[in-house]
């Protein structure tokens, strides 16, 4: 039986090395630059250069898959995905309506051959009216402003609502106050699905972290098993997605999700990803945290448009037999979203892909109850997201090893690929950023080196080049943005364009920084193993807030 955990104490030295890896590659290339630009002006020049253009080419590819991203986003969100649900409950005769028309909506000729082959083969594909939805939404102490949202958003999918089971996961050591918010939703919607389930997961079980969402949906996972069992629900019938209690499903993402569940071949080996926009409070939030979740909502578009480079990450989506099987999520790490890619695909022995859902799950940017506890909170989401950086010993003892159970050479890609990406997030908005000024700096003898003398204009040049990119994304960004609120003028608006100068602040003091922090914290073996919960404010908690520190003055 292949161990799927993570270690909880001691790590061989093998372990150990692969932990301190990454951030010695990071510090080195930082180190790198200083110690050429000290005795060897040219050869920093060119290595920066060299930087500098794969950021520059990269750059290009991120434009074009920003707007072809958009382009799919778009289109699949104006599919009738319950439409197409009912074409292959009886495909033969769907097949025989559609075979001679033609459509340019987004995936149409290919819905034609799903309905051509199912009709061929019925046996082999489940009837969308067998499945059901089972949604897994973790909650800490947030109130119930918060986490209704979500439940509502749920209910008005264009999925029917009797196909749904919802598992309302929350903590123990969230207090009181989130257990009377789960007693009153259930109050509220155990009768508008086929189930409403509250799960108090227990503070301090043995062998899970002390704090983390993993243990508390693996937790909630376990009592869905169980429910399944008592109702005689076969597991192969259940799609199970998890949400974080501020996520807010397109209307039509569990029809398109039960759509491409059955018509993959090899469904049970599969998770299906949806694209993240942290649009949901974006006119709300501070101008920095705006910043940088259209950063992130961009960078779940363009995964989306590479699949042989997508991973789970925030919601998402896996049969419930596969979760059985391999004993749901990590209970052991504080990024248990990504570390469930490599869990599943070292369990099923490479067999394992992901299916990008081209349709939104709406999420919240950071933002709490003051600008001082906005920033920290933002800062701790970003290290908590580059503790991935964990999961490079994780899939170094599974691959180097001669019990491996995945193709070498296959596997070793996906590592080279997920070394680089951390390093490259650590280090090349420092680089690019404030690269081009280290020879002159550090040795005024460069001067008279006409190359490394030229740098920082050459660097200039291919910057206001990139700005191309930069200009694209303030578009996509304009028109993906919700309705601008009534209580919000204007000028808010132009507010949104003008953020764009805090990115080479945000790109440095947030996304660099904190890759530095936790790779720097896995390599010292002060591991990160508590998970900070981001702090969800709102509006009128803001307001309560305020009211609350106006009483105490």
């Amino acid at each position: 039986m292949i161990d799927l955990e993570l270690p909880l104490t001691k790590r061989t030295r093998l372990y150990r090395f692969f932990e301190i890896l990454p951030a010695v590659m990071s510090y080195g290339m930082i180190v790198l630059l200083i110690v050429l630009s000290i005795f060897y002006p040219l050869a920093a020049a060119i290595y920066l250069l060299l930087i500098i253009m794969t950021f520059f080419i990269k750059s290009i590819g991120i434009s074009y898959h920003t707007i072809f991203g958009h382009s799919q986003l778009v289109r699949a969100q104006k599919v009738d995905w319950h439409e197409r649900l009912r074409d292959l409950e009886d495909p033969a005769l769907a097949y025989d309506r559609l075979y001679a028309t033609s459509s340019r909506a987004f995936g149409f000729e290919a819905h034609k051959d799903n309905l051509r082959l199912a009709a061929a083969d019925p046996t082999s594909y489940p009837k969308p009216s067998e499945l059901y939805h089972a949604v897994v939404i973790a909650a800490y102490n947030e109130g119930y402003d918060v986490i209704q949202p979500t439940v509502e958003s749920v209910l008005a999918s264009s999925c029917d609502s009797d196909r749904v089971i919802i598992f309302l996961a929350y903590e123990e050591r969230g207090g009181p106050g989130i257990q009377t918010t789960a007693l009153r939703l259930k109050e509220e919607y155990e009768n508008k699905f086929k189930t409403f389930q509250i799960v108090m997961h227990p503070d301090g079980l043995e062998d899970e972290l002390k704090s983390g969402k993993g243990p508390n949906i693996t937790y909630a996972g376990y009592q869905l098993q169980r429910w399944c069992d008592a109702n005689q629900i076969p597991y192969h019938s259940v799609i199970v997605t998890t949400l974080d209690c501020d996520n807010r499903p397109h209307p039509t993402y569990f029809d398109y999700l039960s759509y491409e569940y059955i018509v993959q071949d090899d469904r049970k080996h599969l998770s299906y990803q949806p694209i993240a926009l942290y649009f949901g409070n974006i006119w709300d939030a501070p101008a920095p945290m705006r910043v940088i979740a259209t950063g992130n909502s961009f960078w779940t578009i363009i995964s989306s448009m590479r699949p042989h480079t997508l991973r789970n990450f925030a919601a998402h989506s896996q049969p419930l037999d596969a979760l059985v099987e391999m004993g749901f999520w990590s209970k052991r790490s504080i990024v248990e979203d990504g570390h469930q890619y490599w869990r599943s695909y070292f369990y099923f022995s490479g067999n394992y892909g992901v299916v990008p859902i081209h349709v939104p799950i709406y999420q919240d940017a950071v933002m709490a109850d003051t600008l001082g506890k906005t920033l920290i909170a933002q800062f701790k989401q970003l290290r908590r997201w580059g503790y991935g950086v964990s999961d490079i010993p994780y899939v170094a003892m599974h691959l180097f090893t001669k019990s491996r159970t995945v193709p070498f050479f296959e596997g070793f890609a996906r590592f080279v690929r997920l070394v680089d990406s951390h390093v490259t997030l650590a280090t090349t908005a420092i680089l690019v950023t404030f690269g081009g000024w280290v020879p002159l700096l550090l040795n005024p003898q460069s001067k008279r080196n006409i190359t490394a003398h030229s740098l920082p204009i050459v660097v200039s040049h291919i910057q206001q080049v990139a700005m191309v990119g930069l200009f694209i994304t303030i578009l996509m960004m304009l028109k993906m943005l919700p309705p601008r609120p009534e209580r919000y003028k204007k000028r808010r608006t132009i507010g949104m364009v003008l953020q764009w100068l805090l990115m080479p602040v945000t790109s440095v003091c947030y996304s660099a920084i904190a890759s530095f922090n936790a790779q720097t914290h896995l390599a010292l073996g002060k591991y990160l193993d508590r998970f900070d919960v981001t702090e969800k404010a709102t509006l009128a908690s803001q307001e309560r807030a305020r009211l609350a520190k106006q009483r105490k003055s």
